[in-house]
């Protein structure tokens, strides 16, 4: 059983199979609890967008085990586990009604929870997600981000590659140590089978909660059709495009992605 707590220091402590569970979280607004699951780049690449939303809502941005400050317990390896982590942690914190929002790598997580158990979910919102699996078995869905340059991985991040990380062969070795810890966790959950669950894509039928896709039009990571696929496969969700951005959507158009979350909840 996994126990999560809130410490003095602002973290979540909880145990699970003998070993503590920790997370490092962000609480930042007032309103409607909005539990936002970031991407490979952490929670600290969304600060704009996290802005935004904490004009409306309790902003509650953990850095999933394996990333950023938060340790990870050997037994969490897998998203599935991810999954179950958050739902309990919902749970025990007594939560609902809550905003689920999950961006990219954040997407998928916040798919597989919801398709578990939608009972403390008041909305659920998907930025960009992977997770599925809508080619054929020889067509790669989601480019090869692990075998990739990183000068092609920021363009096709961002529609304006500038808004990416940069020369990271300038940037301070914290700034470095820092991507490579989670880029690192990335493999580790969404090594094999490649950023997706075989199964997933079945099971969101299972989504009963009102939906809102988002995708990046340039996005070239992840095709806007794969985001349609997405969105067709829940019951009732609807599926939003956002100009001048890419996989990153939230990042390059914090704003508008912003705005959309808050019209999807009104």
């Amino acid at each position: 059983m996994l126990t999560l707590v809130d410490s003095t220091s602002g973290t979540v402590v909880g145990h699970a199979d003998g070993e503590d569970v920790v997370l490092d979280v962000a609480t930042v607004g007032s309103g409607p609890t909005l539990l936002m699951l970031h991407g490979v780049e952490g929670r600290e690449a969304d600060s704009a967008f996290v802005d935004a939303v904490a004009e409306r809502f309790t902003v509650v941005a953990p850095s999933h085990p394996g990333f950023g400050l938060s340790p990870r317990p050997d037994w969490c390896d897998t998203v599935e586990d991810l999954a179950y982590l958050y739902l309990d942690w919902i749970e025990r914190q007594d939560l609902r009604d809550v905003v689920l929002v999950g961006l990219q790598f954040g997407g998928w997580l916040a798919a597989e929870m919801a398709v578990r158990d939608c009972s403390r979910l008041g909305r659920l919102v998907l930025v960009d997600p992977v997770g599925i699996k809508v080619g054929g078995r020889e067509d790669r869905d989601i480019a090869d981000v692990f075998a990739m340059p990183r000068g092609e991985l920021d363009a096709r991040n961002h529609a304006d590659p500038a808004a990416g990380p940069g020369d990271l062969t300038l940037a301070p070795v914290e700034t470095t140590e820092h991507i490579a810890r989670n880029e690192e966790a990335l493999a580790l959950y969404g090594w094999e089978p490649y950023l997706h669950n075989p199964r997933l894509r079945r099971w969101l039928p299972r989504i009963h909660v009102p939906t809102l896709v988002v995708w990046g039009a340039q996005d070239g990571i992840v095709s806007p059709g794969y985001g349609r696929a997405y969105a067709d496969a829940v019951p009732g969700a609807r599926f939003e495009i956002v100009d001048a951005a890419g996989h990153r959507a939230q990042v390059e158009q914090p704003d508008t992605v912003a705005t959309l979350v808050a019209d999807h909840t009104a």
